[in-house]
């Protein structure tokens, strides 16, 4: 992963919070990389990023790459909020908690895009998109496409 100066990061993804914990994660974004944290001695995954592991207590954590495939395993349809490009609000935006494939019980909240609303549904195989939020990259989910 290409190193920013904080100031460029800071610079390039106004919207989101970044802190010394979020900046790997963040700075992923840049790429088109959804970077989620994995320890080092344990293996544990989790989000979001913190600088200790959950399950070992390690501080030996690492952001590493996911490979954005899992199913969808919480879905809300968002009936009104701000304008935003894309959005429509008439049918319900999608939001959606993803179970990743990486390790049971790894989630990753987004929307869900490019899907014909009859068959979003929990359960759905997805696998990771990026689409422009304010613009700036946005990692979404999209149904899983036969390989």
């Amino acid at each position: 992963m290409t190193a920013l100066a904080d100031e460029e990061l800071l610079r390039r993804l106004p919207s989101l919070g970044i802190d010394h914990d979020t900046k790997a994660f963040s700075a992923g974004w840049l790429e088109q990389r959804l970077m989620l944290n994995r320890c080092s001695d344990c293996g544990h995954w989790h989000h979001p990023p913190r600088p200790v592991c959950p399950e070992c207590w390690s501080t030996s954590v690492l952001p590493t790459e996911v490979s954005g495939r899992g199913v969808v395993h919480l879905l809300i349809r968002v009936r009104q909020g701000p304008e935003i490009d894309g959005v429509d609000y008439l049918d319900g935006w999608p939001v959606a908690t993803v179970e990743l494939t990486e390790q049971p019980g790894l989630r990753y909240t987004s929307t869900v895009v490019d899907v014909d609303p009859s068959i979003l549904t929990i359960g759905l195989p997805v696998e990771l998109t990026w689409i422009e939020r304010f613009g700036e990259p946005y990692p979404a989910f999209r149904p899983e496409r036969a390989s």
